[in-house]
């Protein structure tokens, strides 16, 4: 299996979070001074809005994947399948109301 350099990189970027925070944690790096670094400050922002910004990325492949995928996954025919659920409950409720000889008033039967 060939890891591709774009992975790597990324191994890369999340081993050096990983080794900085294993180092605050663990008190070998001070945090003191890493806050009052501007630069170490600039970096890590940067750092954090490229990788939410792949993430974003991803989910929305994702999202736009399942919408556009052949699965059954469309809005018309879920609110299609959700007004005939709608209509067969409200036929039950209107022969249950018939049987104990309870008026449902006037309704229509069409939205």
């Amino acid at each position: 299996m060939k890891i591709s350099r774009w992975t790597l990189l990324w191994i890369l970027v999340v081993g050096v979070l990983a080794a900085t925070e294993i180092g605050v944690l663990t008190g070998v790096i001070n945090a003191s001074n890493l806050i009052a670094s501007f630069f170490t400050f600039v970096v890590a922002l940067v750092v954090v809005s490229i990788l939410s910004i792949i993430g974003a990325v991803f989910v929305g492949m994702f999202v736009s994947h399942r919408i556009l995928s052949g699965k059954g996954f469309t809005f018309e025919q879920e609110m299609l399948r959700m007004r005939q659920d709608v209509r067969e409950l409200t036929d039950r409720v209107e022969e249950i109301a018939a049987r104990i000889g309870v008026s449902l008033g006037d309704r229509k039967k069409e939205p």
